[in-house]
């Protein structure tokens, strides 16, 4: 496979110290409606740009993986039809020189090689309901057991089982902080009904607990679990009623395993009317502002 190219400003930031951020493409190509896309690829690096923090959006272009992109890339991987890749997939779009936009799992590891310890994106893949007979898992947990990365994100989708998410986090040693929480958030949704163990307040307790688990060698990365806004969230009531009928219509249509969350996320976009699609971008907005801190407080050795 061949290495990661890393643009000029990246390459500069790791070499001098500066803070950097990773960023996810899949967000960008597969979770949201084009052009909004470009647009959102385009605020979340300025986002991290007026924090005098540097991005790095990740994709495989051309079979190559790229950390940051030119606005060339950005404009790709808005417009292109990608592929979408984790991290299995990273040997076969190289060798075939193919172009991908990275998941959740694919981002971190290529952010761990190139040596970028903080990562931003919207929701954590987890385990999927039903898991105890589909066995369907994302491979961001296992993933984020083998590179020191660290992810900010708005939890889990509701769609998802959190409680057996939580149990597979606990068991593959990643710990997992609320940001100014003592409960995992549900994606959409401030709150799931999951107490966690640990919650920070500032973004410098977060790079403290970063350089600990460096010193005691550790090779797991950290998930920061960072609610959206409490004014910026879905109504629940309105979230509960939507879920309840995604979940009955994907009953009704006799989809199964693998293809039932696509079926349920796009099925909660369209019957909110495209309200879920508006928090998805608030929540990533803020996973991105949070990541920013903490990426300068890992800097600055605060």
């Amino acid at each position: 496979m061949p290495s990661p190219i890393l643009t000029p400003e990246v390459d500069a930031a790791l070499s001098t110290g500066r803070p950097v951020v990773a960023l996810e493409s899949t967000i960008i190509s597969h979770g949201l409606p084009r052009p909004r896309n470009h647009e959102a690829a385009l605020e979340f690096e300025q986002i991290l740009r007026e924090r005098d923090v540097v991005p790095a959006t990740i994709a495989v272009l051309d079979g190559i993986p790229r950390i940051g992109l030119d606005a060339d890339g950005v404009r790709r991987i808005a417009e292109e039809d990608l592929a979408k890749a984790s991290v299995r997939d990273l040997p076969v779009l190289a060798a075939l020189a193919l172009s991908g936009a990275t998941t959740v799992a694919a981002t971190a590891r290529l952010a761990a090689l190139a040596g970028i310890r903080v990562f931003a994106t919207g929701g954590l893949g987890g385990v999927h309901r039903g898991a105890t007979t589909t066995f369907d898992e994302s491979a961001d947990l296992p993933t984020l057991a083998e590179n020191p990365v660290t992810v900010v994100s708005a939890g889990v989708k509701s769609v998802l089982d959190i409680a057996a998410t939580l149990e597979r986090l606990e068991t593959l040693s990643i710990p997992v902080v609320g940001y100014g929480t003592r409960e995992f958030p549900a994606f959409w949704l401030r709150e799931s009904g999951f107490q966690l163990d640990w919650a920070v307040e500032a973004a410098a307790q977060v790079a403290a607990i970063m350089r600990a688990r460096d010193e005691l060698g550790a090779r797991q990365g950290i998930v920061v679990a960072n609610p959206i806004p409490l004014e910026q969230q879905w109504d629940p009531a309105e979230h509960d009623r939507v879920l309840a009928e995604a979940f009955a219509a994907a009953e009704s249509a006799g989809v199964r395993g693998k293809a039932v969350t696509p079926f349920l996320l796009g099925y909660i976009v369209d019957a909110s009317g495209g309200r879920s699609l508006e928090v998805n971008l608030d929540l990533a907005r803020n996973n991105v502002r949070v990541a920013a801190e903490i990426a300068r407080a890992w800097s600055s050795g605060a």
